[in-house]
């Protein structure tokens, strides 16, 4: 680098290593944020499901930017209860359709939700992610995380 001066190549160094330390804080703390529990959140929204499916079939984006990102309380009948190896998902389906909401828990619920099977009413609250349209199922889903029952 005999064409580069002094300063210049100080300068690059303090840049990178600014950045170098940005990009590890913005990391540490994405990898080690909490979230509130959702049983001490406030709804945005109280909606049955059958409702709630039918807006996302309606018209997607505009459901998609009225909830996602929002708690709802989502009132309707289990239509399926889908148990892995530590979690349970519920799904509440429009049989109409095959549009359907599903419901992931908190860690927390799960003792509550190995209990429940088709059939049952139930009250959810959770943080609804969005929904989409699949092409394979020809359907739309509406996707929820960090639910509790109510």
């Amino acid at each position: 680098m005999s064409g580069a001066k002094p300063g210049f190549l100080k300068k690059v160094l303090i840049t990178v290593g600014v950045l170098v330390v940005i990009g590890v804080a913005v990391v540490v703390y994405l990898f080690t944020m909490s979230f509130k529990d959702t049983a001490d959140t406030q709804s945005d929204f109280i909606i049955p499901a059958g409702k709630l499916i039918s807006e996302f079939s309606g018209n997607v984006a505009l459901a998609n930017s009225k909830y996602t990102e929002k708690f709802l309380t989502v009132t309707g009948r289990i239509s399926e209860v889908e148990s892995a190896d530590t979690t349970v998902n519920i799904k509440m389906i429009d049989t109409a359709t095959g549009s359907y909401a599903i419901f992931a828990f908190q860690p927390n619920a799960m003792a509550k939700v190995r209990q429940l099977k088709a059939g049952d009413s139930i009250v959810i609250k959770g943080s609804c992610s969005g929904g989409t349209y699949s092409a394979i199922l020809e359907a739309y889903h509406v996707d929820f995380k960090r639910c509790v029952i109510e």
